[in-house]
């Protein structure tokens, strides 16, 4: 088992997909220790800290890489195994912005209301109890809330030489949001460019499906993620797999042709894992499968579709490379 670190220098951190060379390069089968940061870079340290005064918007969302993955082709398919997610700082942080939501005017969304106030969250995370506190702004009320750490942004480089933006999801991945990207899922992403320059940061130590504020609870992580390869397979959107569903994405708006996409490529996988034509495979989805929002804030929104694996007869996804990654995560834990 090869381990690989990459902890990058607030110099280093990368805020497009595309357009930069390597930090680092691993082998399919490989481990990487990576540290993440924040959205707001770090630079928000107290409630009292107002995003746009101390961030540039150029400047939000960083994340570490690109990783590249040596004999990655375009064509082939990049698996993702979430091995380990932890929050790196006591706090996670988040905020409602002027212009930027699912229930607000925006850019693109244009109406006659006041903005949104710009508002700040400082929730508590403590590792031992694995619970993050919440305490309203303008009231006495706080609970708990389980953690369920997740990465926001993870992609690949996309094709033909394009540089976007991270906060901007789409079929090369990025700035999902979708709750499922949690440790024991496999994430599926297309390979576009030599090497695939893998990219990932975004951490939340939770968000609820939607992320309706714009927010989940934005913290500097320390993960673990493990790569594999698969030549030639590579999905035309962003896929994942864990030990209950397979699951499909599409990150564009309207919110209904994300929603499309998403149930046209579950169906279409489930048809290729199963041999059912079209429509056969469509009214097991219609009866079987579940629609989670990730996101409906970014610049595109995403939704993923969900379907059950026990409907699937026992048919593997990729020769069963979750499962392969799910024992290297299993191997490495014992060993640390």
């Amino acid at each position: 088992m090869s381990i690989h670190e990459l902890r990058p220098s607030p110099s280093e951190y990368s805020y497009t997909f595309g357009g930069r060379n390597p930090l680092l390069s691993v082998k399919p089968g490989d481990l990487i220790e990576v540290s993440t940061e924040d959205c707001f870079g770090g630079r928000v340290k107290s409630p009292l800290d107002i995003p746009s005064q101390v961030i540039d918007f150029a400047e939000l969302n960083p994340v570490s890489g690109p990783i590249e993955v040596e004999g990655a082709e375009p064509g082939d398919l990049l698996a993702v195994h979430f091995v380990s997610i932890v929050p790196a700082r006591e706090y996670g942080i988040s905020c409602t912005f002027p212009s930027f939501g699912a229930l607000t005017a925006t850019h693109e969304t244009a109406m006659l209301h006041d903005d949104l106030e710009e508002r700040v969250w400082f929730y508590d995370i403590d590792l031992e109890s694995w619970t993050a506190g919440f305490k309203a702004g303008n009231s006495d009320y706080r609970v708990r809330m389980p953690l369920d750490p997740m990465h926001g942004t993870i992609g690949v480089a996309p094709a033909s030489g394009e540089v976007r933006l991270v906060v901007t999801p789409n079929s090369y991945g990025g700035n999902m949001d979708t709750p499922e990207a949690r440790v024991g899922t496999t994430l599926y992403l297309p390979v576009n460019v030599a090497g695939a320059m893998l990219s990932i940061g975004d951490g939340h130590a939770r968000q609820g499906e939607g992320e309706v504020c714009g927010t989940g609870i934005e913290s500097a992580m320390n993960s673990v993620i493990a790569v594999d390869l698969i030549k030639g397979a590579a999905p035309s959107w962003p896929r994942l797999e864990n030990d209950e569903f397979i699951m499909a994405t599409g990150s564009v708006r309207p919110l209904e042709d994300a929603y499309r996409i998403s149930q046209k490529e579950l169906i279409n996988w489930t048809s290729d894992l199963t041999g059912l034509d079209a429509l056969d495979a469509m009214q097991l989805v219609s009866q079987m499968g579940l629609s989670p929002a990730a996101n409906v804030c970014d610049p595109n929104y995403t939704m993923v579709a969900k379907l059950p694996k026990w409907t699937l007869n026992e048919a593997q996804a990729y020769g069963g490379v979750h499962k392969k990654l799910r024992s290297l995560a299993a191997e490495y834990k014992l060993s640390h």
